[in-house]
C-alpha cells in the first residue's frame, strides 16, 4: 500500500480484488508441512485441518468449513457459541490466527507448493 493514512490502507483492503483477497487469507504452515514443502505459508482452503493459535478456542483443531473473503475470516468445524435463544452458530476465526496442520490438495495447490519450493 502506498498511503499510510490508515482510512486509505482499510479503503485499500474493503475494495481489493479479487485475486488479492485471497492473499489475505494467508496463515502459517505447521513445522512438518514447512520441512515438506519448503514454504512457510499458503492461504486457507475450504477442507483444510487447521489449528487455532489465539483466542478462546486456542489450541482446538478442526476441519474449515466456510471461507469469508470480504474479512479474511475462516470457519473451523466445531468453533461455535451460543445466541441468546440457545441456538449454536460458528463462530468466525480471522485466518492469520490459524495454523493449518494438513493440506487439501488439488493440481492448483499442487502446482503452487511446486513452484514456492523452487525459492522463486
Amino acid at each position: 500500500m502506498k498511503s499510510k493514512l490508515p482510512r486509505k490502507q482499510r479503503l485499500e483492503r474493503y475494495s481489493a480484488t479479487h485475486h488479492v483477497q485471497h492473499k489475505f487469507l494467508g496463515s502459517h504452515l505447521g513445522p512438518e508441512l514447512v520441512k515438506k514443502h519448503g514454504t512457510r505459508s499458503l492461504p486457507v482452503r475450504k477442507g483444510d485441518k487447521v489449528k487455532i493459535l489465539r483466542g478462546d478456542f486456542a489450541g482446538m483443531e478442526g476441519e474449515v468449513t466456510e471461507v469469508d473473503y470480504k474479512g479474511a475470516k475462516v470457519y473451523v468445524q466445531g468453533v461455535t457459541f451460543a445466541k441468546a435463544d440457545g441456538t449454536q452458530v460458528q463462530k468466525p476465526v480471522h485466518a492469520s490466527k490459524v495454523m493449518i496442520v494438513t493440506l487439501v490438495e488439488d493440481a492448483k495447490r499442487n502446482k503452487v507448493l511446486e513452484r514456492r519450493s523452487k525459492g522463486g
